[in-house]
């Protein structure tokens, strides 16, 4: 009933969802349909572990059985640095082929592990119940409700969720925050640390979104270039300005590559450019010029 309640703000008369065959977005899955909105399941296998194939299709026909529509797409990862991030870029892109609105099933729980992790890179942060990237909403509908409400309901419905093996492996970084570091979070506190820290992701995600509000009305003003002028904005503003500056060329914006370029504004003595990437002719910099920061090549 929790998870039925979950969903109800969000409901369309048909639902595309990411079903991965845990027991979050099977429960997830179940909960629409509970609800009498049509669903189609859309399982990526990411060609990632051994078995995949089978996993994938085997999610897509508990999908079937409950009463649902199931899509099985197969895809590729480039190996590498930062395999979660690549993996979870690829599998967006792969649903925004097949639908403009995806649902996901995070949780209060993985809410709350997010928060950690941002702290761990300097940028505490959440994720927002919808939220858009180009050509794909991104709707998460059970960030109120608890890990234990999708298993437990996936017990209750006699589903057999897939385990992913990586979850009980403490290598990955959130594992270890899931096995390790909330449960020690939660002798110190005394208490189930997760509600507060969840809360805290979700007044970030809302001062986030002030400051993002005033980004979008001022983006004009760097069309042309980041004019130098705006180094007396407040940081926190100013950064998040120059980040959409350098998304708006194409950049990938990391927290060292952005402090760098901020010091061209707030600490400039003459330095030279900021390599940001490469381009045919050779490596893109931003360099400080003409009272703007640009970028060149």
């Amino acid at each position: 009933m929790e998870l039925r309640k979950a969903v109800r703000p969000y409901l369309k008369e048909h639902v595309h969802i990411g079903l991965s065959g845990g027991p979050d977005s099977l429960a997830l899955v179940a909960a629409v349909l509970a609800e009498k909105s049509q669903v189609t399941a859309i399982c990526i296998d990411h060609n990632l572990q051994a078995g995949s194939a089978e996993v994938t299709h085997n999610a897509a026909a508990m999908a079937r059985h409950m009463g649902a529509q199931a899509i099985v797409k197969s895809i590729e990862v480039a190996p590498g640095e930062g395999m979660e991030a690549a993996a979870r870029e690829a599998r967006y892109a792969a649903f925004a082929q097949l639908t403009d609105e995806i649902w996901v099933a995070h949780t209060m729980d993985d809410q709350a592990e997010t928060y950690l992790l941002g702290g761990l890179r300097g940028n505490p942060a959440g994720m927002k119940d919808a939220s858009r990237r180009p050509e794909l909403s991104i709707i998460r509908p059970l960030l109120g409700a608890r890990r234990a409400h999708t298993h437990g309901a996936c017990v209750e419905l006699g589903l057999k969720p897939w385990h992913d093996p990586q979850n009980f492996d403490d290598a990955f970084r959130r594992v270890a925050i899931r096995n390790q570091v909330i449960p020690l979070l939660a002798q110190v506190h005394g208490g189930d640390p997760v509600p507060g820290l969840a809360l805290a992701a979700r007044r970030a995600v809302e001062d986030a979104e002030v400051v993002e509000g005033d980004v979008e009305k001022r983006r004009l003003e760097w069309q042309d270039g980041f004019p130098v002028a705006l180094a007396g904005e407040p940081t926190g503003l100013r950064r998040r300005m120059l980040a959409d500056f350098l998304r708006g060329e194409g950049i990938a914006v990391s927290s060292r590559k952005l402090a760098a370029i901020d010091r061209l504004l707030t600490d400039w003595r003459g330095q030279g450019g900021v390599a940001v990437g490469k381009s045919d002719n050779g490596r893109l910099e931003v360099v400080r010029q003409s009272g703007k920061l640009k970028i060149t090549d």
